[in-house]
This record gives structure tokens, sequence and C-alpha cells, in this order.
């Protein structure tokens, strides 16, 4: 049984790897807020190495219910989430130059490890921001947590928050689904046989 990859399979590969260099020139997810006082919305956008957007705006308003002050130093990812995304481009380019079935298995197995991780990540760090709160803040509401949805959208007391991936994470998700339907073609294909 021939264990290799197609030539067009391969091809497909090197793009679905190259594609993730956008999360160096683009924004890998998003969090909107809105509310009445804010009907054109507030958001802030993650990189894979910095915050941009409304951030400081957001830290006043988050401020009057005693959460923490969001800057880039909460997130320790992004000392070496460089290291991780080139590392992921390597090993994809080595599938696709090699043709190794296997690699690229590998390749994907990594790369659904590394999406559940992220997933978890952004959880971690939302469950903390939303529940460890200053006692001291000026709006107090017993029992109240205000942690940010990890996907999708939650009531966050008057504001409306949605958290999705942003320009790049589409980008790593479109590659992701390709690279797993290259797998399973190439499967079929080679079942067939």
């Amino acid at each position: 049984m021939n264990k290799n990859l197609s030539v067009p399979s391969r091809i497909l590969v090197a793009f679905a790897s190259g594609a993730l260099i956008a999360v160096f020139f683009l924004p890998a997810w998003r969090i909107d807020l809105f509310a009445p006082q804010y009907p054109e919305g507030l958001s802030m956008y993650i990189w894979i190495n910095k915050l941009s957007g409304d951030v400081e705006i957001i830290n006043g308003l988050n401020h009057y219910i005693g959460m923490k002050h969001i800057s880039a130093d909460m997130f320790p990812e992004f000392k070496y989430l460089s290291y991780v995304v080139i590392f992921f481009m390597l090993l994809g380019m080595t599938a696709a130059i090699s043709g190794k079935r296997k690699i690229l298995l590998a390749y994907i197995i990594a790369t659904i490890i590394g999406g559940l991780l992220v997933l978890y990540d952004l959880y971690r760090w939302g469950y903390d921001y939303g529940h460890n709160l200053d006692t001291k803040a000026a709006i107090q509401v017993p029992g109240l947590s205000y942690q940010p949805p990890v996907l999708g959208h939650k009531r966050l007391l008057n504001f409306d928050a949605y958290s999705f991936p942003d320009v790049a994470g589409w980008i790593v998700v479109g590659a992701g689904v390709l690279v797993i339907l290259i797998y399973g073609v190439e499967w079929f294909l080679h079942r067939k046989k």
C-alpha cells in the first residue's frame, strides 16, 4: 500500500501550512462588547503577541466591577506563541515535502491538541479574570461573576459579550479543516486501491 501523499495533496498541505503566516500579521481572536451606552460596540483583538482595540476603555469599565487591568503581561503565552506557530508551519511543510501520510497524521493530531489547548487556555484566563474580583469595587453584585464566553455569546450585566476567532483564527481553522480533509481523501483513495 502506498503511504505517500499525492502531488496535489502535498501542494495543498504546503498551502495550508504556509497560510499560518497570517497569525503574524492579523489578529487571531476577538471579543466584542455591546451595551445601550456603546451601541457601536467595543472590541478587543488578541494577536499571538499583543492586544489591540478598545482595551483601555474596557479596562475603565471593568474597574468599576473589580476586574483586573487587561494588559499583554497577563498572557505569558505571548512570549512563546510565535515559536509554536513556526513549529506547526515546519511540521506541515515537512509533511508536504516528504509526502508521508504518517507525518500528516501527526500534524493533524498536533493541530487538534493545540486547538483544544487554546480553548482551554482562553477558558482558564476568562475564569480567573471574571471570578477573582476586587472586593473593594464600586459595583458589587453578590454571587455574580463576569467570565467572558470562550466562544459565542454571553450576557454580562447590561453588556452582550461575543467571543470568536478573528481573521487569522479563521485562517488557522480553515487550514486545519483542509489538512483533515486531505488526509481523509488520501486514506479513502489508498484504501480503495
